[in-house]
């Protein structure tokens, strides 16, 4: 069975930083595409950073480009985002996400609630 555990999420000042961790198990995590989504209050879901299987060059929005990176370790089924310098924008909930062309795979995660708050 496919899962994904996020954490890391809390209450940050603004300025600050913080780095989330989504733990995957029940499938080959090397064989899939990583996602970092978020879903503010009142706000459609947005993609904030991906990363290929092959931990190659990681797409961002433009929106935490040059504050956020998206990293990965195979070898232990995890995928990172460190955030630096959060803004009140960045308040939302970080859910992770696995996706895999064949065997067709979309999976996501619970979500781990982050608050940029003074």
């Amino acid at each position: 069975q496919v899962q994904l555990v996020e954490s890391g999420g809390g209450l940050v000042q603004p300025g600050g930083s913080l780095t989330l961790s989504c733990a995957a198990s029940g499938f080959t995590f090397s064989s899939a595409a990583m996602t970092w989504y978020r879903q503010a209050p009142g706000k459609e879901r947005e993609l904030v950073a991906a990363i290929t299987s092959a931990g190659g060059i990681p797409n961002y929005a433009d929106s935490v480009k040059g504050r956020f990176t998206i990293s990965r370790d195979n070898a232990k089924n995890t995928v990172y985002l460190q955030m630096n310098r959060l803004i009140s924008e960045d308040t939302a909930v970080y859910l992770c996400n696995a996706n895999r062309k064949f065997p067709r795979m979309n999976s996501w995660g619970k979500g781990t609630l982050v608050t940029v708050s003074s």
